[in-house]
């Protein structure tokens, strides 16, 4: 059974840094896609970072480039989601995401087949 966790969601205050965790189980990263999605109340899940971990550098979607970073252990079928300077806007549910064997990176939502619970992360001003 595949299992994405992810842990490390919280309130923070504004220019604060929170590190989010996703432990894959069932899944060998090596060939798959990973991403860190988000969803804010009222707004369409939207891909913050993914990558994969045998591939190019991640992408970042324009609105955290430069404060946030992806990174992965394949060896620990882990990904991290280090969050820098971080703002009210980036307030919402965060999701783990994969798709096993991916050609190139999905940047949609419904390309993602395998789906974390979601932890929340709260920004206050």
């Amino acid at each position: 059974q595949v299992q994405l966790v992810e842990s490390g969601g919280g309130l923070v205050q504004a220019g604060d840094s929170l590190s989010l965790s996703c432990v894959a189980s069932g899944l060998t990263l090596d060939y798959a896609a990973m991403g860190w999605f988000r969803q804010a109340p009222g707004k369409e899940r939207e891909l913050v970072a993914g990558l994969k971990i045998s591939g190019s550098p991640p992408y970042y979607a324009d609105s955290v480039k430069g404060r946030f970073s992806l990174s992965g252990d394949s060896a620990k079928k882990t990904i991290y989601l280090q969050m820098n300077s971080l703002n009210p806007e980036d307030t919402a549910v965060y999701y783990c995401a994969a798709r096993r064997m991916a050609i190139g990176l999905p940047l949609r939502a419904d390309q993602y087949n395998i789906w974390g619970q979601g932890t929340q992360v709260t920004v206050s001003s």
